[in-house]
């Protein structure tokens, strides 16, 4: 990438991890500052957690929509007012509705799609993986320094304290869109990250893309339901303070991304993507029934958040990587808007889902609940098909009609290593899939309309 694109490409990952930081952070210290509101139940609790996720699904795709015709920047520093919005009023609040409202407000300044969009916008199509994987990268270390962060913050300034830490950080990225990243000369639409409504009902009817979709929506619900109930063992049943919560945190996800790098390797280098997912799904229900027997003592605690941190951010690095071998390249943004709605909505249906059986039995209830429905995944997961390891490619052809499209495509599934070719003329992009291990690169570059 050019220094352009290397600055275009962190000012965005920095806005948009920023955004994820403020979301996370009361994940590991809600439900315990939750009881000083008026009106507070669990289950209300639960909704304020996983509120956020229900606007951000519903409004995510219309805001890329809007971001096609008004332009990506307005958008997106819409979208951020209305997240600082939430933030503050979520700050101000002291009953439970006032902060639900909040959370509401947060995930309506929904501005994934345009932020990938204009990612695109500002970037070579050679280019663009690159620049998805370092955006996606930055969510996962947000997740991270979030887990973390907040109980650190709660013992400084409280949970009021971190809402408004959340909406100084929207102000941060307004201030990297307006100043660092810059408008694209031509916004236009782009298949690889942007969602086709003709296009969409073929992306919820595939059998194979369905597994992933399900995957992601009971993974981020096991994930909310489980951070129900967690921080509430480890105050009252283990007398840890919350603002010492972060020590079992920190080395806990640390280790866990030590571990799971070797089986990241394995899924990719060595074609095991099925048989990693499976033992991921496999350590997801055993970390849930750990947290239901062992969860009494500090050992057994950390051992188990060990176990559901190295499934959660293995299963998190992998997933995304099979849906983009399972989609057709020329389609990936669609497949890609069908998972991030489930994972969403698994986000609000963990939160609810996990209020509502902690409120009328217990954490125990709540780790049995997540158990099943990970057995559900696990036998989707082992009824899939081994996906084909390819890799996604797009090219630049520059103007070309439909008879040199016609053409071309045959002329680029003859390059060694390019196994399909779309191309799109009134795009003039090619969707590759390659196998990276066979491409020849030089060969595929000749046709580039950049060289």
């Amino acid at each position: 990438m050019t220094g352009t694109e290397r600055r275009i490409a962190l000012a965005l990952a920095g806005t948009f991890s920023s955004r994820m930081l403020g979301l996370f952070m009361i994940l590991p210290v809600f439900t315990l500052y939750a009881t000083e509101l008026e009106g507070y139940t669990m289950t209300l609790a639960g909704l304020a957690m996983g509120i956020y996720g229900f606007t951000q699904a519903i409004f995510q795709i219309p805001m890329g929509m809007l971001s096609d015709r008004i332009g990506r920047k307005p958008v997106i520093i819409a979208g951020l007012v209305v997240f600082a919005l939430g933030s503050v009023v979520a700050a101000m609040s002291d009953t439970m509705i006032g902060v639900i409202m909040g959370r509401a407000l947060q995930g309506a300044g929904a501005i994934a799609s345009a932020v990938m969009a204009l990612a695109a916008d500002l970037t070579r199509e050679e280019h663009r993986i690159k620049v998805m994987a370092l955006i996606g990268i930055s969510i996962g270390l947000s997740f991270a320094v979030a887990m973390v962060a907040g109980p650190i913050l709660h013992g400084w300034f409280g949970v009021p304290g971190i809402f408004w830490t959340t909406a100084l950080l929207a102000v941060g990225g307004i201030i990297i869109i307006l100043t660092l990243v810059p408008k694209p000369v031509i916004s236009r639409f782009h298949r690889d990250t942007e969602l086709e409504l003709n296009w969409f009902h073929k992306a919820v009817k595939d059998s194979q893309l369905l597994r992933a979709d399900i995957g992601i929506f009971i993974l981020h619900l096991n994930l909310m339901a489980t951070f129900v109930v967690v921080p509430r063992l480890l105050q009252n049943q283990l007398g840890m303070d919350v603002a010492n919560h972060w020590k079992v945190y920190l080395p806990v996800l640390g280790l866990s991304m030590l571990i799971i790098a070797p089986f990241i390797i394995l899924a990719e280098k060595k074609r095991k993507v099925r048989e990693v997912l499976i033992g991921a799904v496999l350590v997801l229900i055993l970390s849930q029934i750990g947290l239901d027997l062992l969860s009494g003592t500090v050992a057994g605690m950390v051992f188990v958040l060990l176990l559901f941190f190295c499934a959660f951010n293995l299963l998190e690095a992998t997933l995304p990587s099979l849906v983009a071998k399972l989609a057709p390249v020329a389609h990936k943004g669609t497949a890609m808007g069908v998972y991030t709605t489930s994972q969403f909505l698994g986000i609000f249906a963990g939160g609810l889902a996990g209020g509502w059986i902690s409120q009328h039995w217990d954490a125990n209830a709540v780790f049995i609940f997540n158990a099943l429905t990970a057995a559900v995944w696990l036998f989707l997961a082992y009824t899939m098909r081994q996906p084909q390891y390819f890799s996604s490619q797009l090219l630049n052809l520059g103007e070309i009609d439909k008879t040199q499209a016609q053409i071309l495509v045959k002329e680029l599934t003859a390059i060694e290593g390019v196994e399909e070719a779309t191309i799109i003329a009134e795009d003039g992009i090619a969707f590759l899939k390659v196998d990276r291990k066979k491409l020849d690169m030089e060969a595929l570059y000749a046709y580039s309309a950049a060289r």
